[in-house]
């Protein structure tokens, strides 16, 4: 697999309370097939990772969605847990 999204470009969108393994696994195999992958928080800051109810990892962002263009990125990813997907929404 390695190198077959060579010249792809991905954005994550997470926040704070994302289940900080499916942030991290997609983003590591996405990286190791050759995609260019960023991680983007809602403004840019550091984003709280959580491994169920336990605290996790801080993860660094790469920019905010501001900063974002969608014509930019060739797919998306939206991480699950329940706090993520929930804080995007609203």
């Amino acid at each position: 697999m390695a190198g077959t999204l060579e010249g792809k470009k991905i954005a994550i969108v997470a926040t704070d309370g994302v289940e900080q393994v499916e942030l991290l696994t997609p983003r590591d195999k996405l990286r190791e097939a050759g995609a260019t992958v960023e991680v983007l928080s809602l403004d840019g800051s550091p984003i709280q990772g959580f491994e169920h109810l336990d605290k996790g990892q801080t993860i660094p962002a790469d920019a905010g969605v501001a900063a974002a263009a969608a014509a930019d990125y060739d797919a998306l990813v939206l991480p699950g847990g329940v706090a993520n997907p929930d804080k995007l929404r609203l």
